[in-house]
């Protein structure tokens, strides 16, 4: 089973750009993105063999989720059912007979960590939601969470202490999420490998430079560990400041 998550930075743009190529290449069975930047209505795609699941957020060309899946949901979620957080299209959930999976677009702590508290707020009450459900089965999450974990996982990590996605708070926060059930799934399989990123800076040719920071994940429940078969971070797409990812679990 295929899994694709991909941060677009505005699904309107992208469109102009190589993503149906993109999505038709790849083929997945769910194709998960995030940062939409859509209202309903804005755009209308033609996605034949798939049903479109789609969370948008209340301020227009901002944040927003969406889902493309080839099977049906038995049920399906917006949000992490906390109202003072769930204005921004930050959430989606499908549930199906051996999982549910869910796409995030985690809160940017912005310049100065200014917005450092709404995000800690956000991750506490997120890392509730999924521990919920885990309880009832295993959990596939993807998206992204707009953190750095590990020196590894970024280029330039000396540089970049104290700052959004790589802060120790937020960076605390992931280490929690894993101690609790959860797997990394790119570090379950490349625990030492350095150097592949999923996030670029438009600024100082950053991605010709490959100065990025990996900040999209699957992680999974540790239940599916034996199920992972590949977790790779597909570096050679363009048309983003993000490159997609790509989870195959054997389930």
């Amino acid at each position: 089973m295929k899994f694709i998550s991909w941060n677009v930075n505005g699904l309107r743009a992208i469109l102009k750009k190589d993503f149906m190529t993109v999505f038709n290449q790849q083929n997945a069975d769910f194709f998960c993105i995030q940062e939409t930047k859509l209202q309903e209505g804005q755009v209308e795609l033609n996605l034949p063999g798939y049903v479109q699941y789609w969370n948008y957020a209340d301020k227009k060309g901002y944040s927003g989720t969406a889902i493309f899946a080839k099977t049906p949901a038995q049920n399906v979620h917006y949000g992490i059912n906390k109202p003072e957080l769930d204005h921004e299209g930050r959430a989606i959930t499908l549930e199906y007979p051996q999982f549910f999976l869910v796409t995030c677009y985690t809160p940017n702590s912005q310049a100065k960590l200014k917005r450092l508290p709404f995000r800690l707020e956000w991750e506490i009450a997120f890392q509730e939601y999924l521990q919920s459900l885990n309880r009832q089965k295993p959990v596939i999450l993807c998206g992204d969470l707009n953190v750095a974990h590990e020196n590894i996982d970024l280029k330039n990590w000396k540089t970049n202490r104290h700052n959004a996605g790589f802060s120790d708070e937020e960076r605390q926060k992931m280490t929690t999420l894993l101690t609790t059930g959860f797997t990394d799934s790119f570090r379950y399989l490349h625990p030492a490998e350095t150097g592949i990123y999923s996030w670029w800076s438009y600024r100082f040719h950053a991605r010709e430079n490959n100065a990025g920071w990996r900040i999209d994940y699957f992680i999974t429940s540790n239940k599916l560990q034996d199920k992972i078969a590949a977790a790779d971070i597909l570096t050679k797409i363009y048309g983003s400041d993000h490159c997609p990812i790509l989870l195959q679990l054997d389930l």
